[in-house]
């Protein structure tokens, strides 16, 4: 922009003088510099682009291929010497007459684009790659599967063989009693609506999400299910919805329903083990002494604590039991100004008129965890279901998965976000009272993770310092574990020759659920794994053949101990038939009896749902548990 508009300049000017375009030699030199510096800019370019090659999409996969190394690596090459000699040649013209050189030079340089760098490339990759690629591209196809391995953390697989036996014994059943003993009868939705139903106990509570966790409770390694009771103001009667109701008195939510995933009453519901307000439990490990939730996935607007009027803390039969806030959590507003500030800030005058605000109150604001850790974060990923968690100490903190990623690792097949790098690098946990924030680095050998420590050396905390009865609840994370089962869907193939002609891609099997065909979710189980001793807690899936019902293998995460982050994979022989997820859908919806049950409990007025369909693993065998739920008209 500025070589054009110095060109106008002089010319304009020497115009009006002269009435020529001739230039002066102190302007030719002007220009010739400037269209030299031009020139060293794209030889740079040039430069930088040959190393961008690694990024290419031109190739079968993603990375450098053979025409991005044979002919679009020398063309940069022949073009960042033509960049340069052209800014050469513009400057050795400052001592001659006339522009007749330059102007040579400067075409030769644009046939060389279009020759050298689009035509070139393009025939190589017609004529030379194209008629043989498998044979041209395998040696880069070969660091496409090796470098994707390696940035999704699939290169850490232990691949196993897994008999698959058709026949499940009772001594096999006998032998497992941990497994049994915590098959998942439960799915979050129909668990999430009966909590709702019997454990919000007043309008305004309300329960956001259900987490699966485990705990040992009476010396039983047992999975559990539980919900936050967080305060939902959006319930209030409009007639409550008033500024000091929402902002100084309804401040906070309030423990936790919890219940093991097998049990069921004789009247149906879940067997809760945390329930009612204050939280009761007959276990000594779920006893609660700061149930008061100011930080969770619905606080979404600011609260004052500490005010004039005393906060609600739960309801007591015909009266409320009221608090003071007694945590270190938010920031005081201790003088004019500060309440000036944050009045301006959030738009609310309030704040800076109210007499019920005093020099002790505090202001809670970012109490939403995600937005929370975002926000003290932003350069890392978060995944989706944060979980509350029990301390020792009865306290309950949330634990927040992050992740370290990029989309400039190379030869790295990239997402459809464009992700092509990620690191489970990063657990915050989140005080649900206080709200301060913990981030623990657990995967420090991630040089990305290395890099912000490095730059925020106060941020993060080693993973040494995380207390023991919050690493024994993390649990490999969801959000990532999905990510890279889809990657290894085909990248489990590491023959090029089987890649390329994918003869071995894998889908993520469909399921039933609520009478409609879905993709199947990774579930959290207690089992043992083969050749192991004891149960442990995992995150599964199975795969299937790409356009085909039976099982092919199953990716197992551990989450237990020094085996956090082990990922297992098992494959079944691809001679027998093992019935897949919708083969036994398929199976149950064949079958007379079951279906006339189902029509008979449909005609009473109930709607039948069918739940997540499981498949686990026990010995050498397979079980399919579906749960059934009745909900009444």
């Amino acid at each position: 922009v500025s070589q054009i508009f110095t060109f106008i300049f002089y010319a304009v000017t020497y115009s009006l003088r002269r009435l020529s375009l001739a230039f002066s030699r102190g302007g030719k030199a002007h220009l010739a510099v400037l269209f030299a510096g031009i020139m060293g800019i794209v030889a740079w370019r040039y430069f930088l682009d040959a190393y961008g090659l690694v990024y290419s999409e031109r190739g079968v996969v993603f990375g450098a291929g053979y025409t991005d190394v044979h002919a679009e690596l020398i063309a940069l090459r022949i073009l960042m010497a033509a960049a340069i000699l052209l800014g050469i040649v513009v400057l050795f013209n400052i001592f001659r007459r006339g522009i007749r050189l330059p102007m040579y030079a400067f075409g030769g340089f644009i046939v060389a684009i279009i020759v050298v760098g689009v035509i070139y490339p393009a025939i190589v990759q017609r004529f030379q790659v194209k008629p043989s690629e498998r044979t041209r591209e395998a040696e880069y196809i070969g660091y496409n599967i090796e470098f994707t391995k390696k940035a999704f953390a699939l290169d850490r697989i232990e691949e196993q063989q897994f008999p698959a036996e058709e026949e499940l014994t009772e001594e096999d059943i006998s032998a497992n009693p941990a497994t049994i003993n915590n098959i998942r009868l439960w799915d979050n939705r129909p668990l999430k609506t009966t909590y709702k139903q019997t454990q919000a106990l007043r309008p305004y509570y309300d329960f956001n999400d259900i987490d699966i966790d485990r705990y040992t409770t009476d010396g039983e390694y047992r999975q559990v299910m539980l919900g936050a009771r967080e305060l939902y103001q959006e319930n209030l009667d409009p007639k409550a919805k008033t500024w000091v109701n929402q902002r100084l008195y309804y401040t906070h939510g309030y423990g936790l329903a919890l219940s093991p995933v097998t049990e069921v009453s004789e009247e149906g519901a879940p067997t809760l083990q945390v329930k009612d307000i204050p939280p009761m439990s007959d276990f000594e490990r779920f006893q609660i002494e700061r149930p008061g939730i100011y930080y969770g996935e619905r606080t979404n607007d600011y609260i004052i604590v500490n005010s004039k009027i005393k906060e609600f803390d739960y309801p007591a039969g015909e009266k409320n039991e009221e608090t003071e806030y007694d945590g270190e959590g938010g920031v005081s507003l201790s003088s004019f100004f500060r309440r000036l500030a944050y009045a301006w800030q959030l738009g609310d005058f309030n704040i800076l008129i109210s007499g019920e605000i005093d020099s002790e109150s505090r202001i809670l604001y970012y109490r939403n965890i995600q937005r929370r850790v975002k926000h003290i974060a932003p350069f890392l990923q978060f995944d989706d279901d944060p979980y509350l968690v029990i301390t020792e100490e009865g306290k309950l903190v949330w634990i927040q998965d992050a992740y370290t990623w990029s989309d400039k690792y190379p030869y790295s097949e990239p997402l459809p976000d464009g992700t092509n790098y990620i690191r489970n690098s990063v657990k915050a946990v989140i005080d649900a009272y206080d709200g301060s924030v913990t981030m623990y680095v657990v995967e420090p050998e991630d040089p990305v993770v290395q890099t912000y420590w490095a730059i925020f050396p106060d941020l993060f905390t080693s993973e040494q310092e995380m207390p023991e009865d919050i690493r024994a609840h993390l649990r490999y994370p969801e959000d990532l574990f999905i990510r890279q089962a889809q990657v290894y869907l085909r990248y489990h193939m590491e023959k090029v020759a089987d890649f390329y002609g994918k003869e071995d891609l894998w889908e993520i099997p469909e399921e039933i659920y609520r009478g409609t065909a879905q993709r199947m979710d990774p579930y959290y189980i207690i089992m043992r794994l083969p050749d192991e001793e004891k149960e442990e807690f995992l995150l599964m899936l199975p795969f299937t053949p790409a356009n085909k019902k039976n099982t092919i293998a199953w990716l197992a995460a551990r989450s237990d101990g020094d085996n956090y982050g082990t990922l297992l994979a098992y494959i079944l022989p691809p001679e027998k038939l093992i019935f897949g997820p919708m083969q036994v859908e398929n199976r149950i919806e064949q079958d007379t009896a079951i279906t006339e049950q189902f029509a008979l409990w449909g005609r009473g007025g109930s709607t039948v749902i069918r739940g997540n369909l499981l498949m686990i693993p026990i010995e050498d065998s397979f079980l399919y548990v579906e749960p059934v739920f009745l909900q009444g008209a």
